[in-house]
C-alpha cells in the first residue's frame, strides 16, 4: 500500500465519522430524539480520529514532511471535514508521491522517530496490531475521563 492510498483511507474515514457525529448531534440537540447517535458516532469518530493522527505522523515522518505540514494535518483532524481537502492539497503538492521513504529500499532512518516509523512500515501487520492496541488503550482512557465538558 502506498503512502497516498494509506493516507487517503484515513482522511476519508475521518471525514465520514465527522458526518456520523454531526448527524448524532442533530438527533440529540436538534430534534431531541435520542443521544444514541452521539454515543455511537462520537465513539467511532474518536477512534478514527486517533488513527488519523497516527497516519499523519507516520506518513509525515516517512515522506519527510516539514513540521508545518504535519501540524496542519493534525489541526485538520479537529476541523470537521478538513482532512479530505488537506489530503487533496498534500497530493497536489507531491507530499504523498512515490513509495514509502522509510520502506524497503528507502532511505536509512535517522533518530528514534524515523526508526520507529521505518519499523512500522517494514512490519505493517505487527505495527498495525500494536498501533490498534495503542489506539484502543488511549480510546479507553478517554472514555474513562468522559466527554468534553462533563
Amino acid at each position: 500500500m502506498t503512502p497516498k492510498r494509506f493516507f487517503n483511507f484515513f482522511a476519508v474515514a475521518e471525514a465520514i465519522t465527522w458526518a456520523l457525529l454531526i448527524f448524532g448531534m442533530i438527533l440529540k440537540y436538534g430534534t431531541k430524539t435520542t443521544e444514541v447517535g452521539v454515543r455511537i458516532g462520537g465513539s467511532i469518530h474518536g477512534f478514527v480520529f486517533l488513527c488519523f493522527v497516527l497516519a499523519v505522523i507516520l506518513v509525515g515522518v516517512s515522506q519527510q514532511w516539514r513540521m508545518r505540514r504535519i501540524l496542519i494535518g493534525l489541526v485538520c483532524a479537529i476541523v470537521p471535514f478538513a482532512t479530505v481537502p488537506f489530503e487533496l492539497a498534500s497530493a497536489r503538492a507531491g507530499a504523498l508521491d512515490g513509495d514509502w521513504g522509510l520502506g524497503d529500499g528507502g532511505r536509512h532512518p535517522r533518530g528514534a522517530i524515523e526508526k520507529l516509523a521505518a519499523w512500522a512500515i517494514r512490519s505493517p501487520w505487527l505495527a498495525a496490531g500494536i498501533g490498534l492496541l495503542v489506539v484502543i488503550v488511549v480510546f479507553a482512557a478517554l472514555l474513562v475521563v468522559g466527554p468534553p465538558g462533563s
